[in-house]
């Protein structure tokens, strides 16, 4: 089970959901996810918990949050089902993620 860093990227493409990291069959994860906006001006982001690689509207934890300026956003101690995925989506591709946390 790992321990520490589970997923972590930047933005590759604006306006499309990307996959961050997905929880292995089988598994628990309890993790964190930061997003770091690296830009001068603001933008806009969405963090889903999601079954596939395209969230339903129900699955977003943050939906249309806008990340300031060399800003940052943290969710904390979010608890996840085996093959749950973290998607992000931003309007920036200056944003990088990271999740950490633990796999049981």
């Amino acid at each position: 089970m790992a321990t520490g860093v589970l997923g972590q990227a930047s933005i590759a493409a604006a306006n499309t959901n990307q996959t961050i990291y997905t929880v292995p069959g089988s598994t628990t994860a309890t993790v964190n996810i930061n997003l770091l906006n690296k830009a001068a001006t603001t933008c806009s982001v969405r963090v889903a918990i999601s079954a596939a690689d395209t969230p339903t509207d129900a699955e977003y934890i943050e939906y249309g949050t806008v990340l300031p300026a060399n800003g940052v956003l943290e969710r904390n101690g979010i608890a996840l089902n085996a093959a749950k995925k973290v998607v992000v989506h931003s309007t920036s591709t200056d944003v990088n993620v990271f999740v950490h946390g633990y796999e049981e």
